[in-house]
């Protein structure tokens, strides 16, 4: 884990670095009671999914006191790698599906995380207003945009405008063209150079 991230994020410290690790080992045991992401890609946590989430943190760096909200956020991704890298942001995270929100909130107490939650609640029905969006390719970008738009709270004080952040790969433009918002795609492959990165992108939305 910890060689792969260091590679680009130098200035993890040591609380960090330890953390992660942890991570590492709290995520597999509870994927196999759980199977929160496939039993043979979990031989690559460390690139197609820790380092995957903190793509998010290639495109921006939260400022601290930002609030933000990991929408479908299953295993707690990209959600719990995002909280470790930044202590002083808030965030939560909410699922539909109960025993993947439970094992976040395990995962959360034993990594003694204290800037993250979890909840399980569908997107619709939520009513709290952050700064970001978060979320890593749960559907269409357009349904996506429905049923989460009004999560986010206008303006902001980071260096990207408050919006939606979405992790998503291949070709989409058929997803961006019907999007009435203002969109800014950034491609993971400048700033990763593993191969799995090569169509992978953060998708910035705002309005």
């Amino acid at each position: 884990m910890l060689p792969l991230l260091l590679k680009y994020f130098p200035e993890l410290s040591p609380e960090r670095q330890a953390r992660f690790e942890r991570f590492g080992e709290v995520f597999a045991a509870w994927n196999a009671q759980v199977n929160l992401v496939s039993r043979k890609d979990i031989e690559h946590l460390a690139e197609r999914h820790v380092l995957h989430a903190l793509g998010i943190a290639k495109v921006i760096a939260f400022k601290p006191g930002t609030r933000i909200v990991d929408v479908g956020t299953g295993g707690g991704l990209p959600l719990l790698p995002l909280a470790i890298l930044y202590p002083e942001c808030t965030f939560h995270g909410i699922d539909g599906i109960g025993k993947k929100v439970r094992a976040v909130q395990e995962m959360i107490v034993e990594l003694g995380l204290e800037n993250v939650t979890a909840e399980q609640v569908r997107s619709e029905d939520h009513r709290s207003k952050y700064d970001f969006v978060i979320s890593r390719a749960v559907t269409r970008l357009p349904e996506f945009v429905r049923a989460t738009k009004h999560l986010v709270k206008p303006g902001g004080t980071n260096d990207l405008r408050n919006g939606i952040l979405y992790l998503k790969g291949g070709d989409l433009a058929d997803e961006v063209m019907p999007l009435r918002e203002r969109v800014q795609v950034y491609e993971l492959a400048a700033f990763f150079e593993e191969e799995f990165f090569a169509t992978k992108k953060v998708v910035h939305i705002t309005w």
